[in-house]
């Protein structure tokens, strides 16, 4: 068939396609494995949504017009979330759309095939986001409730302590391994890959190197992850470097979320909080804006200017220069 000459292929064939684009998004674009799964299970949505909703089994790429997009985003705009029991939020309508677009515009510029402009796919303008952080008195209470006379108490501190320090997202820490921090406590800097695996340079207080090595001298293993969980399911049979033991996101986000009680502190936080904290804290002591988004691994500087409403102290100056009561 002639290179030029556009196909149209039907749904049957968008499976292969799909995974053509997966492997593309891995390799090619050198995605992270959450974004593939995200983009896997945003796509398959979609699918089952154009068949159900023009009552077909199979669905020709012709027929992924403006209408069919559009009855679809009323669909996820109406749609209850399994988990907060709420409407979803526009951000999450959004990560389904991104995923469309992204297979959109590999099927126009890598298979030759003609489909809706992806320019037409507008992404709705997200609603505003206030970031949750703890101020200094409730991040010190945060800090001092866990039970260092046990290992899992003195393994919790040095998780909270270098999640303040560093600034790392949640995915980041649970991937660390003993070596990447052991080799770094002279110059309390270490490489970390984040999104989009990209590798920023992250920074270690005096606090998080202190707790890091007293947590390390505590354990009598050689395993390879650098954060052990000390309960739960029994370890796998042949598993020498312990990864069976390496604690998982959704167990920080538990042991988070117990601290935060035992501290008394009214705030619904998540790991992500003590990021929101992190750079909170450097931007009300004056750090700039471009130094705190190169440390956060923020790619648009956008993302980093959610923070500059809560840390602007100009404000209350012309506050309580220039209202009067």
């Amino acid at each position: 068939m002639p290179q030029n000459q556009f196909l149209l292929l039907k749904m049957t064939n968008i499976s292969s396609l799909k995974t053509e684009f997966l492997e593309h998004s891995e390799i090619e674009r050198n995605l992270s494995q959450y974004t593939i799964k995200m983009y896997d299970y945003c796509l398959r949505d979609f699918v089952e949504f154009a068949k159900k909703h023009l009552g077909k089994d199979i669905v020709d790429l012709s027929e992924i017009n403006l209408d069919l997009v559009k009855d679809y985003r009323i669909n996820l705009n109406r749609r209850i979330s399994s988990k907060s029991r709420e409407s979803f939020k526009v951000s999450t309508q959004n990560e389904f759309l991104v995923a469309l677009r992204s297979f959109l515009k590999f099927l126009a510029v890598e298979k030759n095939l003609q489909v809706l402009e992806i320019a037409k796919l507008r992404l709705a303008k997200p609603e505003a986001r206030v970031p949750k952080f703890l101020n200094d008195e409730q991040l010190d209470r945060f800090l001092s409730v866990q039970n260092i006379e046990r290992k899992s108490g003195v393994r919790d501190r040095a998780i909270l302590e270098v999640l303040f320090s560093t600034g790392l997202r949640v995915g980041e820490l649970v991937k660390l391994n003993v070596d990447d921090v052991k080799n770094a406590f002279e110059s309390k800097e270490f490489n970390v890959i984040g999104k989009g695996r990209k590798v920023r340079v992250v920074y270690l207080s005096e606090s998080a190197v202190i707790w890091l090595k007293k947590y390390l001298s505590l354990r009598k293993d050689s395993y390879k992850p650098l954060f052990l969980r000390y309960s739960g399911k029994l370890p796998e049979v042949n598993d020498p470097d312990g990864e069976s033991f390496r604690l998982t996101a959704r167990s920080i986000q538990r042991l988070v979320k117990k601290y935060i009680l035992k501290a008394g502190i009214s705030v619904d936080a998540t790991p992500h909080t003590l990021r929101h904290t992190f750079a909170t804290d450097l931007l009300t002591k004056g750090a700039d804006l471009r130094s705190v988004q190169e440390l956060l691994g923020h790619s648009n500087i956008q993302t980093t200017q959610i923070y500059t409403h809560l840390t602007n102290p100009q404000l209350k100056e012309v506050f309580e220069k220039f209202h009067k009561k």
